[in-house]
């Protein structure tokens, strides 16, 4: 079924989308009240003077069921690494390949820009994404903890 699907880079004016799909993602993960961002923030930061990601939006018939958000970091081991951040596909249109299509879009980023690796985290409950990760040889690291501190704790402008 995924021939129906159709990848494309998201644009600034899918910022709202974005976001719609990043709270539904909050969700699905158990931290609705955790998104601060906004899609004005989000447009700003994606399309504006330096932009800081990259994102594309999966569609079926048209209608956006999914996307996949990219960063980029740097490796003093590595170089240059491309970091997916978000990957969601709305729960009533999982399974019908958008996921794969993304996930490989990213990948296909990566090769033909020249990153060294591509990175993300999985919730280890997640274990359908694990599985799905699996299927592509991906590492699982068990050695490194997430470290993080957060400077803002309300919505953005």
């Amino acid at each position: 079924m995924s021939q129906d699907i159709h990848i494309r880079s998201a644009i600034a004016a899918d910022a709202s989308l974005l976001h719609e799909l990043i709270v539904e993602l909050a969700i699905f993960e158990k931290a609705p009240n955790a998104v601060i961002n906004t899609p004005q923030a989000i447009a700003r930061h994606g399309w504006g003077a330096n932009p800081l990601f990259v994102a594309w939006i999966a569609e079926l018939a048209g209608k956006p069921v999914g996307m996949a958000l990219c960063y980029f970091r740097y490796s003093t081991w590595k170089g240059p690494v491309l970091y997916l951040e978000d990957l969601i596909v709305k729960e009533a249109y999982r399974g019908r390949g958008a996921g794969k299509m993304l996930f490989e879009t990213c990948l296909e980023y990566a090769r033909n820009n020249e990153f060294s690796r591509m990175s993300w985290q999985v919730l280890d409950w997640n274990q359908e994404a694990i599985d799905f990760y699996k299927n592509y040889g991906a590492d699982f690291d068990p050695e490194w903890v997430n470290c993080s501190i957060d400077m803002i704790h309300e919505p953005l402008e």
